[in-house]
């Protein structure tokens, strides 16, 4: 892998519950090097937000957990995590879909959309001792040569938007370079550049979109997202509000 560590060493599962799940495990028992990649062909319990599952057809799609180290990074800026692995998701999928008509975006807070469609997911588990960061494990799914899915579910894949195959472990080398790539600049302390690259892809920045909060159907303004990952949204009168993953649902 062209890298400097981001995947230099893999770990493949056939099969495994979740990757996220089976790196924590080993790393409550062993002191794994940074940029250690836990991927598998089939995952059949993997996690989404909110406790959702993330449900993959076997040896279809990329479901892996990259393993960090940020013991740099500040508690309070623990969102830049999630900035650098949505970066680096959007950044495979534009290195992989070279195509003008395609339209991608980074959903607050954790997914990757192509057309307005559901194609990378993003969960991050942090350990923390000592108000420092002790590892970070990285679960990411990519929606790869799947074609059929849940009718529920408002998803694509790389194959679908393509009309081609991708090799698996390829879509994986691409990710591991962007990441690195977006994580030494985060090491560096590159912060203004990535949160303006991260607020450029953002969907429905600086549009009224519709959301769902306790029951209710609302229409806001979005305005980005603050330094805590909070969404910011404005209603009709110019009145501000700053809201989490689980008090608003996007309706779009």
């Amino acid at each position: 892998m062209q890298t400097l560590f981001i995947g230099k060493n893999t770990i493949f599962l056939p099969q495994t519950e979740s990757t996220n799940s089976y790196a924590i495990d080993m790393l409550k028992n062993v002191n794994l090097v940074e940029g250690t990649v836990v991927h598998t062909a089939n995952q059949t319990r993997g996690k989404g937000q909110r406790g959702s599952v993330w449900s993959a057809d076997a040896a279809s799609n990329l479901t892996a957990s990259i393993i960090l180290k940020p013991d740099f990074l500040s508690l309070k800026n623990q969102f830049f995590l999630y900035q650098v692995l949505a970066l680096a998701c959007y950044d495979t999928m534009a290195e992989l879909l070279n195509n003008s008509q395609i339209d991608i975006k980074i959903k607050w807070p954790n997914d990757i959309l192509i057309n307005k469609r559901k194609i990378a997911g993003i969960l991050i588990e942090n350990n923390v001792m000592n108000n420092r960061f002790n590892w970070s494990v990285a679960g990411v799914g990519i929606n790869v040569n799947q074609i059929i899915f849940d009718g529920e579910f408002r998803a694509t894949s790389l194959k679908l938007e393509s009309g081609q195959n991708f090799l698996i472990d390829e879509v994986l080398e691409k990710m591991c370079i962007h990441l690195e790539k977006y994580y030494l600049m985060l090491k560096n302390n590159k912060y203004d550049q990535i949160k303006q690259s991260y607020f450029e892809k953002i969907f429905g920045v600086n549009t009224w979109m519709d959301f769902e909060s306790h029951g209710e159907l609302i229409s806001r303004f979005v305005k980005g997202i603050n330094d805590s990952g909070l969404l910011v949204l404005r209603d009709k009168n110019g009145l501000l509000m700053e809201v989490d993953v689980k008090e608003v649902k996007w309706i779009y």
